[in-house]
This record gives structure tokens, C-alpha cells and sequence, in this order.
């Protein structure tokens, strides 16, 4: 990794996030920023700590799920526990996401049957004669 080192606001550029989350991640202990005066210098592993962190949230992985993957990370090693723990978390979210896709499925079904239901109650009394809806399109 270079030696290059970022400001906040540099890293909250690239990152597309903002200077916020990246406090947030520092107040936690996930990030450990250099400081050259007054300055928060942020080097390239924490950028890549944070990358892992925001590719771990867009698969739906909690922060600490997130954390405790990247925390098992061994630079001189195989990363075999770590690599079969996100294979783990994988399988769980798309479980999760599996059964969140048939209970919509499912409340779309009741929509389209409530909706049905109401359409045709609305053209039922629409066309009786003392009917304000009825009475309308006769006058107007």
C-alpha cells in the first residue's frame, strides 16, 4: 500500500460519503486517523477498511458484521475463517431476502384482490340508479 494519506474531506469525496460517516467510523474504533497537527490524516488501509465497510452494508451485512469479517482479516495467512464466515452471512442475507420476496409477493397478490374487490363494488354502485355517480353522467 502507498504512503499517500487523505483529508477528511478528500476521502469523504472519493468515497461518496460524508465527512460525518467517516467521524462515525472513527469514534467507533474502526478507523484509526494519523494526526499532523491539527489534521485528521487518513491512510490508504483505512480507506480500503472503510470501502470493505460500505460494500458490506450495500449487501445488507450489518456494521458490526461487517466489522467483525474485516477485524478477521490476517495479512500473512490464508483468510479461510474469514472467507467462510462471509460465506455464512451471504447465505443468511439471501435467505432473509428470499423469504422478504415471497411476503411481498404475497401482499402484492392482496392488493391486487382488494383492489378487484373495490373496483367492482365502485361499478356496481356507480351503475344503480340513485346513484350520485349514475346521476352525474346522465346530467353531465
Amino acid at each position: 500500500m502507498s504512503d499517500k494519506t487523505y483529508s477528511i474531506s478528500e476521502l469523504a469525496s472519493e468515497l461518496e460519503i460524508t465527512p460525518r460517516t467517516i467521524r462515525f467510523y472513527e469514534e467507533r474504533g474502526f478507523i484509526r486517523p494519523r494526526r499532523i497537527g491539527q489534521q485528521r490524516r487518513y491512510t490508504g488501509a483505512d480507506r480500503v477498511r472503510i470501502k470493505l465497510i460500505l460494500r458490506g452494508k450495500r449487501i445488507g451485512l450489518s456494521l458490526a458484521e461487517s466489522v467483525e469479517i474485516i477485524d478477521m482479516y490476517e495479512p500473512s495467512g490464508n483468510n479461510a475463517v474469514q472467507l467462510q464466515a462471509l460465506i455464512e452471512r451471504i447465505a443468511e442475507r439471501r435467505a432473509q431476502m428470499i423469504r422478504q420476496r415471497a411476503d411481498i409477493d404475497a401482499m402484492l397478490e392482496s392488493l391486487r384482490e382488494v383492489d378487484g374487490l373495490c373496483r367492482a363494488a365502485l361499478a356496481e354502485k356507480a351503475s344503480a340508479p340513485e346513484s350520485p355517480l349514475a346521476k352525474t353522467r346522465r346530467t353531465g
